[in-house]
Formats: structure tokens, C-alpha cells, sequence
């Protein structure tokens, strides 16, 4: 159960894999990630201390085996930079970021090259941040390749996108709430008169309240008298 694979499908034919690739036994989950730009695959997987990488052809065996970059301490993690990322001008074809236990490394791979011009076999046009769907677009069945931007003078960031909202939220469809009452002052809803009302019963309550205890004590002391002649 703990052995790990590569293996490549065609999305029409899933029954089995047009490539598998025996990796090696190990119970950490095996982190892929790939340039579609160099058909390049990397395999990171959690607790390795390794990154392997393959090719990816159109021709048998699919799958080609290229190297394994090695280091000493595992991996808890690893992150992909994108390649508007890259340095260009150092021949960057793939950048990592190791997640120790207490830091991050960055792993960079580079083509070790003489000239210093753009490399134009290195850095096709890759897909670039502007979506070439909208959202309702895409969820309507549309198709539209990935906008793609050249990297020779450096990835240029586009400036930020208007966010436009076409259907309608749904949350506008809630029940209004009913407004909070607020009782710091006499504008809580309660008219003058039935303030008086109040009040004036308030009074009265109090007036009772006294009686009462008035009466209690009286009580009190006829029981007291009364114990007293008994004794």
C-alpha cells in the first residue's frame, strides 16, 4: 500500500495508464508539479529529501527519467514559482521553495548557458495572469486557450482588473431585519403617555410594596407579644 507511482492517462481513456513509473516505497504523499512550457514534471514528496523530475513526450515511453536533485534535511512542504517568476537572465528553468521546520529555502534550477541573450528555446510564450474567459463564459460551456505573454523584457504586471459582478448576489434576496431598538432615551418607540402610564403604575406598585411591609411588621409584633404571654 505504501509503494508510489507516476503514471500518465489520457483524459479520453481512463480504463488504464499509456505510462506508469515504478517510484519507490514510502508513505509520504508525492507533491507533483509541471511546466507545461518544458514538459518538464517534478515529483516533491513530503518527508524526501529529494526533488526527481521527468519528461513528458508525445512518443512511447511517454515518461523519461531526467535527475534527481538531492539535499540533507526533508521536506515538510514545497512550493512551485510560477514562471513569470523566473530570472530570465540567469537561465532560471524552475524555482523551489522548501519548508523546513523553521525556515524556507528557495532551490533554484537553472541551464547552465554562455551567452547572456534572452534564450528563446528556454522561455517560450507562457500563460499569462489575464483569464481569456469570463466567469459566466466558462460556466456557459466555452473554450478559449490561456492568454500567453513573452518573458524576453521580464514579466510585466498588469494593472489591477475592475471587479464586475453580473449575476445578482444572493444574499440581496434576505428579509430586511428589523431595526434595533435603542432605549438610552425615550425615543424607543414608547409614546410620552404610556411613559406616564408607566410611571404612575410604578408608583402605585410601591406604595402597595410599603403597605405590605408596614403590615408585615405588625404582624411581627403581635406574634412577638403574643409568644411572650404564652411563655
Amino acid at each position: 500500500m505504501s509503494e508510489r507511482q507516476l503514471a500518465l492517462w489520457d483524459p479520453s481513456n481512463f480504463e488504464e495508464p499509456i505510462a506508469l513509473q515504478e517510484m519507490d516505497t514510502s508513505n509520504g504523499v508525492l507533491l507533483p508539479f509541471y511546466d507545461p512550457d518544458s514538459s518538464v514534471v517534478y515529483l516533491c514528496g513530503k518527508g524526501d529529501s529529494s526533488i526527481r523530475y521527468f519528461e513528458i513526450t508525445t512518443e512511447a515511453p511517454y515518461v523519461h527519467y531526467l535527475s534527481t536533485f538531492s539535499s540533507k534535511e526533508p521536506q515538510r512542504g514545497m512550493g512551485f514559482m510560477p514562471k513569470r517568476g523566473l530570472d530570465v537572465s540567469k537561465c532560471e528553468i524552475a524555482r523551489f521553495y522548501k519548508l523546513h521546520e523553521r525556515k524556507c529555502e528557495p532551490i533554484v534550477m537553472t541551464v547552465p548557458r554562455k551567452s547572456d541573450l534572452f534564450q528563446d528555446d528556454l522561455y517560450p510564450d507562457t500563460p499569462g495572469p489575464e483569464p481569456a474567459l469570463e466567469a459566466d463564459d466558462w460556466f456557459a460551456g466555452q473554450t478559449a486557450d490561456p492568454l500567453l505573454v513573452s518573458l524576453r523584457d521580464g514579466y510585466v504586471p498588469v494593472k489591477n482588473r475592475e471587479l464586475k459582478v453580473t449575476k445578482k448576489n444572493i444574499l440581496d434576496n434576505k428579509p430586511p431585519t428589523a431595526p434595533r431598538r435603542s432605549y438610552s432615551s425615550c425615543d424607543s418607540g414608547f409614546s410620552r403617555v404610556t411613559l406616564e402610564d408607566l410611571l404612575e403604575e410604578i408608583k402605585c406598585l410601591r406604595g402597595i410594596v410599603e403597605s405590605q411591609e408596614k403590615r408585615i411588621s405588625n404582624l411581627e409584633n403581635q406574634l412577638h407579644v403574643l409568644s411572650n404571654g404564652t411563655d
